[in-house]
């Protein structure tokens, strides 16, 4: 196989400069690309190479034509996508290819299976894999779609069927309202992703959100990383991701061990990948979707099991067998990772965009933090909301929760409104203290969860800024 030698990101943000920091550590060049908003961007200086990508600031990001071309002017034979933007686009794969250009990450095919809802609902059906009742096709027709969820039976939930992330879903109990979610879902799926179609199935109620992190070589050989549980979650979109589930049963773990690693080898899957499965009240296990990139959430995966996922992608790129088989594999402890987006918790989680004006981080032992964002930082209004990542862990759960409720209280940004107090409150909460949470969490919570009283958080940041001025020289 062609050796990697040179590196183009096709990403921004704290996964661009994850990714750098994988190359340097693998003696490989890194070429970074950026949009016109994103000169002031940390993975640009640190890069070995940047380039501006001029014109539409989400283009930039998204014309791969344009992105294999800088590729070749730089001299790349190999692209990391990151996650979002074009990660799980299978026509970029397929381009790269054709450029002589390593797409580090599945094979086209695959990409393109597991990015339709339905063929992959198929596809891993007829590999063994349990899945939730419900449509078979994609559909566009309302009135097909009514008759199909009274024979599924409510509750269902209409999920647009090239799409995720939330967009283009939505849960409906009663007869009488799908029409109007039928036609708010497939217009939000237009929206966000060029296509109406959606698939119906049967909405489970109250479950746990876990997905197994694998990695798979040409070769056949399929090893698991263990599980995450990304339960807690708000619109759909996950807030906090933790490994391993704190209250899974072994048998059910063990469970999704065998279906995800005997589903991949079965599709001959190379690269890493993520399959996510809903767990209800039973302990019955439902699969819902496979995630052909890296998930944001890989950090956790990482500290327990000691093996880099970024660099694992990039071996398996260049033709490397694994370098371990899975009874060489140990996991060791909990890890839990906090998204801290820039939005304001009490507007309804508008996001915002400003300068960072003071940025203290926290540290210690058993700290990470995976981020682009610095005092002096403007954040765009332009990409998602969130600025970095917050991982801690610890050798047991209430370790690694005592030791996520100080690094947070640490955590100091100043300048615009970030999702941090409400991490704070949900570390002290009594139901995740205990391990007790399953998708419906923060719908629950957050009625019940209060924003610290003004008078008091501007004293503590008062505080902080007096803190902060000290290391400034």
């Amino acid at each position: 196989m062609k050796k990697i030698n040179k590196i183009l990101i096709a990403n921004r943000g704290e996964i661009a400069l994850r990714i750098i920091r994988a190359c340097k550590e693998l003696d490989i060049q890194s070429v970074s690309i950026y949009s016109e908003v994103d000169t002031e961007g940390v993975w640009v200086i640190k890069a070995d190479e940047s380039y501006l990508i001029k014109g539409d600031v989400l283009q930039a990001y998204l014309n791969y034509d344009n992105i294999i071309a800088a590729a070749k002017k730089s001299g790349c034979n190999a692209i990391h996508p990151g996650y979002g933007f074009l990660s799980e686009d299978a026509d970029f794969a397929k381009a790269c290819e054709e450029n002589g250009i390593i797409f580090i990450g599945p094979k086209a095919e695959h990409i393109a299976l597991f990015g339709d809802k339905m063929a992959s609902k198929v596809a891993m059906k007829e590999v063994g894999v349990p899945i939730l009742e419900g449509t078979n096709e994609p559909i566009l027709d309302q009135k097909e779609g009514a008759r199909i969820a009274e024979q599924i039976g409510f509750p269902v939930i209409i999920k647009a069927a090239f799409g995720g992330g939330g967009r283009g879903m939505r849960i409906v109990h009663k007869a009488k309202d799908f029409e109007s979610m039928f036609e708010s879902a497939t217009s939000e799926a237009v929206k966000f992703f060029g296509k109406g179609e959606v698939f119906i199935e049967k909405y489970v109620e109250n479950p746990r959100h876990i997905e197994v992190q694998i990695i798979a070589d040409k070769y056949g050989n399929v090893v698991h990383l263990a599980e995450r549980d990304c339960s807690i979650q708000r619109r759909h979109q996950k807030v906090i991701e933790i490994a391993p589930s704190p209250r899974l049963n072994d048998e059910v773990r063990k469970e999704l061990y065998r279906i995800a690693t005997k589903a991949m080898f079965k599709l001959g899957y190379e690269s890493v990948g993520t399959i996510e499965f809903l767990i209800d009240e039973e302990d019955t296990i439902y699969f819902i979707e496979m995630n052909t990139r890296v998930q944001v959430e890989h950090p956790v995966t990482e500290i327990i099991s000691g093996i880099d996922i970024i660099q694992r992608m990039i071996e398996i790129a260049e033709g490397d067998k694994l370098k371990f088989m899975q009874e060489e594999i140990s996991f060791k402890g909990y890890a839990i990772e906090f998204r801290i987006n820039a939005e304001n918790p009490e507007n309804n989680f508008m996001p915002s965009s400003g300068t960072i004006s003071a940025y203290l981080t926290p540290g210690g032992p058993g700290v990470r933090l995976d981020t682009s964002a610095y005092a002096g930082y403007t954040v765009p209004t332009n990409y998602d909301s969130m600025i970095g990542k917050l991982i801690v862990s610890s050798l047991d759960w209430e370790g690694a929760v005592n030791k996520a409720r100080r690094a947070l209280d640490e955590f100091f940004i100043e300048g615009l409104p970030t999702n941090i107090p409400l991490h704070q409150q949900i570390v002290r909460d009594e139901d995740f203290i205990q391990g007790k949470f399953t998708t419906n969490y923060l719908d629950e919570k957050l009625p019940k969860f209060q924003v610290v009283n003004p008078e008091t958080k501007k004293k503590i940041e008062s505080k902080l800024r007096s803190i902060f001025s000290k290391f400034l020289f």
